[in-house]
This record gives C-alpha cells, structure tokens and sequence, in this order.
C-alpha cells in the first residue's frame, strides 16, 4: 500500500473521530507536512475531510466514484482486481485501455474502470452510453487456457456474473438476453462485450467490458433507448453505490472463471438457462444481412443459440442480434 492509501485507511478506521498530524505522522512515520499534503490529495479524489489546526483531520465522507481504495475496501478476491485496479476520470474505452495493458503483460483480473467514456463500445461497433459518474464502465484482463472457438463461453460466462451481481445488490428481477445483455422488465440495464487477442489455436488473452447503468435517471437516457434501457434507479427510485456493485461483480467473476476452469462450462451453462427468459420463445435473430424468425429452442454446449425456424429447421446461431416477438 502507498502511503495516502495508508493513510486513508487510518482515517477509515476511526471515521468521525479527530486524528491530530502528530498522531498521523508517528503512526506512518512521516512529518505532519507529508500528512497535510496527502490529505490534500485525498480531498482532490473527493474524499470530504475536515481539517483543525487545534484537532487535525477527520473523514466526514467518501466519493462516489470506482476509486482503486473504495473498490478493493472489503473485496474478497485473489485475482480479479487484486494486482491494480487502474482508475480513470475519463478516456476513449476502458476495453482499448485494457487491451493496451494487456499487450504489455498486464496479468489475469487486471481492471480498467472510468467514470466517463468518450468512445464507449458496444457490439458491431455501436456506442455504449455512458453519462459521467451514474454507472459502471469497467473491463477485466483474463488470460484463459483455452482454444479461439470458446471464446463466446466467456460472454456467457460473464453474463451470468453480471446479472447475478444485481440480483444480489438491487430487489430487481434481471434476466439474460443472449448473448451478451442483461434486462430488468424486458430493457437493457447491462451489457457485455468481449474482445480477444488470439492466433489460429491459442488465446493470448480476452478483455470482457462490462457496462452497468446504474444510477442512470429516465431523463439522463437519450429519447432514442429511452423504450430499450434502464437503470438501478429507474426501476427502484434508488441510489447505490457503484463501488460495491463492481465489487460483487468482481467476486462472482472470479467464482465463475474459477468454475470455468475448474468444471468447465456446464454449471455455467445450467446457471445462464436458470437466468434467461427467453427459451421457447419466438424471436427474431438479425445475423448479418439476414433475419431469421423462429423459437429460441436452447444454447448448446458451446453457448451458441439454437433455434427452430419457421420452416422447422434448427439453425445454429454464433453471433447475431435477438429481438423477442409477441406470441
């Protein structure tokens, strides 16, 4: 730990009680200048502190933002943001940023998380709305031994951590949309995209993005998604704090990547079909230049959609766009 986390831990440790300088700096064995500059650097991260010439310093309060510190307080992990959870108040992607850390050796359950996306990426290359400091906008670094073609395992994979983290932060009913979205009453509250580095039968490393609105209002979402999206708040009239949700998101990732490799893809595969509402339902599929309009029969043991046609066929689906239709 550097010596600002230390000593914002200190802080923490006796919230709302008064810790002179002299107190601070025997205790981290610096000088009550060094204290007084890192307590300026904490106040710039947005932690409200108080400040007494005759009492010292207390922690009146922290910011809601995915701050490393307010992320890792209490995170019970030992991969997944473990090694550094890199902070940005805004950027292009925390996909390109990850993938930029992922070239150069960054290891499994590194973490890229920003308030603000400039450039924010969904599938197909749409954009992912993102307004500054309402939601979660984070990418995780993995580094599986597995071959290309099971890739989209990982999409799933993270879908069910993902929804799972609400269900356990928020009295929602989440759902799954295949392959990659998580719905509550039928629009979008999250969304996931996967992107790898790989060469005809090996995988360097996947970089999974997720997106989470959380403390989105209705009017904060453009009038174009307003019938498609929500948030945490729309559906509940609540805040949350977004640090504890990425968190949880965090801790169920890394339960399901340890699943994945230990288990394989079946107990994931069960828990993503217990999560969807959408098998035996009739949709239609945009794959490419061509729609397809059928029943969602079932993902098969690669995570790929499985539909009947209206011709009866079974079609094999990798990648497309899914709409449910009425009956």
């Amino acid at each position: 730990m550097s010596t600002k986390e230390i000593l914002l831990a200190c802080l923490k440790e006796e919230k709302g009680t008064w810790l002179s300088g002299e107190f601070l700096g025997r205790r981290l064995t610096i000088s009550r200048t060094a204290i007084w500059k890192h307590i300026g650097a904490l106040k710039k991260d947005g932690y409200i502190i108080e400040s007494s010439r005759k009492k010292g310093y207390v922690l009146r309060g922290s910011p809601d933002c995915l701050l490393e510190n307010e992320v890792k307080e209490g995170l019970k992990t030992s991969v997944f943001g473990k090694s550094r959870i890199f902070h940005f108040s805004d950027t292009d992607s925390t996909n390109l940023q990850a993938e930029h850390l992922a070239n150069e050796g960054a290891p499994e359950g590194t973490v890229v998380v920003a308030e603000w996306q400039t450039r924010g990426r969904g599938r197909r290359g749409r954009s992912w709305f993102s307004p500054t400091g309402e939601g979660i906008c984070a990418s995780f670094i993995l580094r599986p031994q597995i071959s290309p073609n099971e890739a989209p395992k990982l999409t799933l994979m993270a879908s069910v951590a993902v929804a799972e983290a609400i269900l356990a932060c928020a009295p929602v009913n989440a759902s799954i949309k295949w392959p990659n979205d998580v719905l509550i009453g039928g629009r979008k509250v999250a969304g996931i995209l996967t992107e790898m580095k790989a060469e005809m039968d090996r995988v360097y490393h996947v970089v999974i993005g997720v997106g989470i609105n959380v403390n989105t209002t209705r009017e904060s979402l453009p009038s174009d998604i307003r019938d498609k999206a929500t948030s945490l708040f729309i559906e509940t009239g609540r805040f949350f704090s977004r640090a504890v949700i990425l968190r949880t998101c965090l801790e169920l990732l890394e339960e399901y990547n340890k699943t994945f490799k230990t288990h394989g893809f079946d107990p994931i595969m069960k828990r993503w079909k217990q999560l969807t509402k959408m098998i035996g339902t009739k949709i239609s599929v945009d794959v490419i230049d061509t729609t397809y309009t059928g029943i969602f029969q079932d993902i098969n043991e690669d995570g790929f959609l499985i539909m009947r046609d209206q011709e009866g066929m079974l079609r094999r689906i990798i990648s497309g766009d899914v709409s449910p239709l009425n009956k």
